[in-house]
């Protein structure tokens, strides 16, 4: 057990504890469909230590569960080396536990079984398990329910009861996965807070929490450091130390500037857009963002009714949202050339002008040609279905091509964005029945460059 954590820890104080795990010039590659090398992540260099919380903080594409899953040691890098305690990992960290976005339990095992689990993989004997398992169980709050089964629990009971499943185990680090994505907002809330009051209690049985996470709030609020990650491929181009004493107010100034200064470094253009050519990009590379054409539409709305400039935080907080929600319709803007990101701000260009204020043939015409130049996924079915002798793809042939690189999930809501704003532009429609997309030919005719 250790003792009680600091409640300032910064990456200072924390430089001075034991390195747990030393990452050193990592880098991650796998083969694409056609046989290309797809960069997750590249010269990746960052320590771990004891008695900080740090913060994997990055967008779609930046390979932060990647690089969690190489400090677990469930991946090997292809390049550089991850080291716990001074030692090569050569197959699962031993130091380490999981705490997943989906739960992950078995559903056929009880809430005090699904604890077990790990106790009984290590060989620890049935009665000492059932202790340690009841007392992690009572230490996140879920006595009274040793019993219940997974379909009984709320999806903020199932979620402690994979926090218990890990600290069981007494691991070194603590490794999550953007935890609190799944759950409603006050539920997240709650959890987040209830994770940092049991961090500063003189029992907490990990030495170092590190969390995968897109939410900047969430990130400033629960870590000692930031590490901050560029996209296509990952890498580190931050790391931001969190001086706020606990617990941390939102509205307090130092907060916010904190989230401010993260956000500027995200949206920060030399970095997010110079590494891969929009014209030569792969959708594995550049990913369509999770953004619908009337969410993109009314975020330019708003910033042209703002002269054409608007701080996004700003916005986000005058319209009752989290910054996080927002940002996925910046990117999905930017994507397209409709904005550009300066210094935290976002300013509207000119064929974001000329789309905000087109008639709806207009604005339709504008978006299939920038759709078609500047979204990789988008560019891809257009040329498949050029390609095509009768200008008809099935979807699931672009469904297995995408899940050379994306998991199943995020395969299938990158062809249902693609679609849909394929369908908007009048570029392609997409046949439920028949499981076919099918080329707009006048569509595909206007937007040929």
């Amino acid at each position: 057990m250790t003792t009680a954590h600091s409640e300032n820890t910064s990456p200072e104080n924390a430089s001075a504890g034991e390195v747990l795990i030393d990452i050193d010039d990592v880098g991650m590659s796998f083969t694409g469909a056609a046989g290309e090398e797809l960069r997750v992540l590249e010269h990746v260099n960052l320590r771990l230590h004891d008695g900080e919380i740090v913060a994997l903080l990055g967008r779609s594409g930046s390979g932060k569960s990647t690089l969690l899953r190489a400090i677990a040691g469930l991946l090997a890098p292809s390049s550089g080396q991850v080291r716990y305690r001074g030692r090569p990992l050569r197959g699962t960290n031993p130091g380490a536990a999981l705490v997943f976005q989906s739960f992950a339990l078995m559903p056929w095992l009880s809430v005090q079984d699904n604890v077990e689990l790990g106790l009984a993989a290590r060989g620890v004997p049935p009665a000492q398990r059932r202790q340690q398992a009841l007392d992690a169980i009572d230490r996140i709050g879920l006595d009274g329910f040793e019993s219940a089964y997974p379909k009984e629990l709320s999806g903020g009971m199932r979620q402690r009861v994979g926090f218990a499943r890990a600290l069981v185990l007494e691991p070194d680090l603590l490794l999550m996965d953007e935890p609190f994505s799944a759950l409603d907002v006050l539920t997240a809330e709650n959890l987040r807070t209830e994770l940092v009051n049991l961090w500063a209690t003189a029992d907490f049985p990990t030495k170092c929490i590190c969390v995968v996470t897109h939410n900047i709030e969430e990130a400033v609020q629960l870590a000692d450091r930031v590490v901050v990650l560029g996209a296509n491929p990952g890498r580190i181009i931050a790391e931001v130390a969190v001086d706020q004493p606990r617990p941390r107010n939102r509205r307090a100034p130092g907060f916010v500037a904190l989230v401010d200064q993260i956000y500027g470094l995200l949206t920060e253009r030399d970095r997010d857009t110079a590494a891969v050519p929009l014209d030569t990009s792969t959708p594995f590379a550049t990913p369509l963002p999770d953004a619908s054409v009337g969410g993109i539409a009314g975020l330019l709305e708003l910033v042209y009714g703002n002269d054409g400039r608007a701080d996004l935080p700003v916005i986000a907080d005058d319209l009752n949202f989290e910054l996080d929600d927002l940002m996925p319709l910046v990117d999905a803007a930017a994507l397209l050339g409709f904005l550009l990101a300066d210094s935290g701000d976002v300013i509207l260009t000119n064929v974001g002008a000329n789309f905000t204020t087109a008639d709806i043939q207009s604005s339709k015409h504008i978006f299939a040609t920038q759709a078609r130049r500047r979204a990789p996924l988008v560019r891809t079915i257009c040329s498949a279905l050029i390609g095509s002798s009768d200008e008809t793809v099935r979807a699931d042939f672009v469904l297995d091509l995408l899940r050379r690189g994306f998991s199943d999930e995020d395969a299938r809501r990158q062809l249902e964005l693609a679609i849909d704003w394929g369908r908007y532009a009048e570029l392609y429609d997409f046949d439920t029945a028949s499981g076919r997309i099918t080329a707009d030919s006048a569509g595909l005719s206007s937007t040929r460059q």
